[in-house]
């Protein structure tokens, strides 16, 4: 329940910092504000699987 828990925030904080860094820095540019939304989804990943995930 806790695992559950601790994974629906790490979800949570994900969308709220690509939310952020897209009203703040790219309103008008979509290919820039996709190209970033992307790298930032794979560092959230790689950071999860190195250090979040249990073997």
């Amino acid at each position: 329940m806790i695992r559950l828990l601790g994974q629906t925030l790490y979800v949570a904080l994900l969308v709220l910092v690509i939310i952020a860094v897209r009203v703040l820095f790219f309103r008008k540019h979509f290919w820039e504000r996709l190209i970033v939304n992307i790298g930032m989804v794979l560092v959230f990943a790689a950071f999860y699987f190195r250090f979040l995930k249990r073997p």
